[in-house]
């Protein structure tokens, strides 16, 4: 369990603090702790539909208030303006915020009563379930619930109008409100004793959102309620609210209190499917923050009608929340740590399948926009990163059958490398390493882009693709002959060869210690860059590292001097042309810093990974570099972690609040290299 220190008289920290909840769809509930929308993606109820709509927030909002015996309001979330300035009038009522099992539990103390507050979406439903139970009180006592939205998708901006008409009806116990451009009808249904309805529409006046004013967007939006729900709660009634763009029997299919029981019971079934080592503590706390990220993509009922064929399911990876879809990238390099690490083996091969049967002209989509059914494939890695994921599959499984499934997949991708495929991306038939590039189009990880300005392009060989290359082909090469066809084992071998002996020809640095981070770059003068970036860290850290023994100590030791820091790896080191030591204000500035020193924390994986190629017995010495990350968990995301960090002290969490490969990272390391773990 973990809980948030709640000081009424600084509330600031307890808004830049912000839970989650999933639904396994893709659709979540969020906001800060204190209940206040702080960003155009908070929502209490944003529901996952299908393509061509994708994530919708239907309910962004309730008002809640404990009505008092002589009529007065006490406001426990949200926002109240007054002359001008806001306050947060439910922080001096608020006693606990706490995660249990990982899901978000608000304690408040008002005129002598203790209420709870629990919020569950249950599994694979756009629905969310607010409850409030007394703890302490000898009277019950209102509560008071007003909803307030702006039927939208998650990406547009607040300010956009609202719907001029919404339609409120009611029908056996359940409101529904509609509106004649919305693409699902959101329902709501009060359970407990003695409730009741009472429409009185109101519009709330410009609402401000503080994190989008700071991003440079539109932060000002309006919202609209068709009325208050009221309710008493006792002792021994606890009542809650279900919103809902589910069927009617769907949304009702379980109450309340069973819908809670139900996830708190799929909860400990996923920490009962773990690893012994990640059953408890921060590895606990992490597997369920993984189980956020694995989703069963709705939208595409092309694709989950394919794979029902073949008797399979669809599964994918969010790469992070609040406005992340699948990516390609995200989801391999997250792969292990989400499901391998977690004991979710059967969902790590629905995955890979789900996105073997989208490969294209050799490349694996780079993702897919929210709302659509195909793929965007301008990447040079993911590709490569599929490898990896496949080879850490079968070394876990030891799964032939799936292994002789996706052969002639990852066969007919390396083969298109060779011949060369979209967007420059092929092998330099004289060095046998893999170049990569075009016009107006980043490809690599280091993929931020502001309208036509590619902030760092890396067009030529870059260092981490060819170093997924060697280990995409020693990964074929041990295929092939695992499944008996010595021959092509032979062929990849040597491809393997050549690409080994030239990465070492081409890409030490000697006057640095370290490694170029592109070579016949387009963009470098003298054609190579020199920039001290994190790449060349998978030059070791992968399963089959390229670069020769006798300079990894040199390598490690520049990383660790200029990149490290105690939440992740510098994109870039201070000192560079470029160096950016804060990530923030608006899009163009934040582009500007995303790669170009800004802490990203996955890349503590890869370090950890290198690092322990040569301090193969310093087990404490590895899991020290955890250290802050895991400490980290108490903030931002609250139970997860963040996807990047200012370059310099304070390493102000920025970014998404949870993201995959950073928790997948984390999570890999804890397990794998526990006490009796592999």
């Amino acid at each position: 369990m973990r809980t948030v220190p709640v000081r009424a008289a600084d509330a600031a920290p307890l808004t830049e603090r912000e839970w989650l909840v999933t639904n396994g769809l893709g659709g979540y509930a969020s906001a800060s702790v204190p209940g206040l929308a702080t960003r155009k993606y908070h929502g209490l109820l944003v529901a996952a539909l299908a393509n061509p709509f994708g994530r919708m927030v239907m309910l962004d909002h309730l008002v809640e208030c404990v009505v008092l015996a002589d009529g007065t309001r006490v406001q426990l979330s949200g926002e109240e303006r007054s002359g001008g300035r806001l306050s947060l009038p439910g922080i001096e009522h608020l006693r606990e915020f706490r995660l249990e099992a990982g899901l978000p539990v608000w304690v408040f103390e008002v005129a002598g009563a203790v209420l709870e507050k629990r919020v569950v979406m249950p599994h694979r439903q756009n629905t969310t379930v607010f409850t409030y139970r007394m703890l302490q009180g000898d009277a019950p006592v209102q509560i008071e619930w007003r909803p307030a939205l702006h039927f939208r998708h998650h990406e547009h901006d607040v300010s956009g109008p609202i719907q001029a008409r919404y339609r409120l009806s009611l029908s056996d116990g359940v409101y529904e409100i509609d509106c004649a451009d919305a693409p699902a009808v959101l329902r709501l249904q009060l359970s407990g004793g003695d409730g009741s309805f009472v429409q009185d529409e109101h519009e709330f006046a410009e609402l401000r959102y503080r994190v989008e004013e700071e991003r440079g967007h539109a932060h000002e939006g309006r919202l609209w309620s068709p009325g208050l729900f009221s309710v008493l709660v006792g002792p021994q009634e606890p009542a809650s609210l279900v919103a809902s763009t589910e069927a009617v029997d769907k949304m009702l299919a379980l109450t309340p209190a069973e819908t809670l029981q139900a996830e708190h019971e799929r909860r400990r079934r996923l920490l009962r499917l773990a690893p012994p080592a990640a059953r408890s503590g921060v590895a606990a706390e992490l597997v369920l923050a993984a189980d956020q990220f694995v989703i069963t993509p709705v939208g595409r009922r092309r694709d989950a009608a394919r794979a029902a064929a073949e008797g399979d399911e669809i599964r994918s990876v969010i790469a992070g929340y609040h406005w992340f879809t699948d990516w390609g990238r995200d989801t391999m390099i997250s792969l292990d740590g989400l499901t391998l690490a977690t004991g979710r083996t059967a969902e790590a091969a629905s995955i890979l399948l789900t996105f073997a049967h989208c490969v294209r002209d050799g490349l694996l989509p780079n993702m897919f926009p929210d709302g659509s059914n195909d793929g965007l494939y301008h990447t040079a890695d993911a590709t490569l990163w599929f490898f990896h994921a496949v080879d850490r599959y079968v070394a876990a499984t030891g799964d032939d059958v799936l292994l002789e499934r996706l052969l002639p997949t990852m066969t007919g991708i390396a083969q298109h490398h060779l011949r060369g495929t979209r967007f420059g991306i092929g092998v330099d038939a004289t060095d046998g390493l893999l170049r990569q590039g075009a016009d107006g189009v980043q490809l690599t990880w280091m993929d931020a882009k502001c309208d036509d300005w590619v902030v760092t392009p890396r067009r030529g060989k870059a260092v981490e693709i060819n170093a997924l290359w060697y280990n995409a082909l020693c990964a074929l090469t041990a295929w092939q002959r695992r499944l008996g066809d010595a021959h092509s084992a032979d062929t990849w071998a040597a491809h393997a060869g050549q690409a080994r002996a030239s990465f070492n020809r081409r890409f030490w640095y000697a006057d640095g210690g370290y490694l170029y981070d592109v070579v016949d770059a387009a963009d470098a003068p003298g054609g190579n860059s020199t920039e001290c970036r994190p790449n060349q860290l998978f030059a070791i850290s992968l399963p089959h590292p390229v670069l020769d023994r006798s300079h990894w100590g040199s390598v490690l030791r520049v990383v660790e001097q200029r990149l490290v820091t105690p939440v992740g790896l510098r994109s870039l080191a201070p000192g560079s042309e470029h160096y950016a030591p804060r990530y923030f204000g608006n899009l163009r500035e934040r582009d500007a810093a995303y790669h170009q020193g800004t802490v990203w924390a996955w890349l503590i994986g890869p370090w950890i990974d290198a690092w322990r190629k040569l301090h193969p017995d310093d087990e404490p010495g590895a899991q020290r570099w955890l250290q802050g990350l895991t400490a980290h968990l108490d903030h931002f995301g609250v139970g997860s972690i963040a996807e990047v960090f200012d370059a310099e002290a304070p390493y102000t969490p920025r970014g998404c609040i949870a993201q995959a490969w950073s928790v997948a990272e984390v999570l890999r390391h804890l397990v794998h290299h526990a006490p009796g773990e592999r």
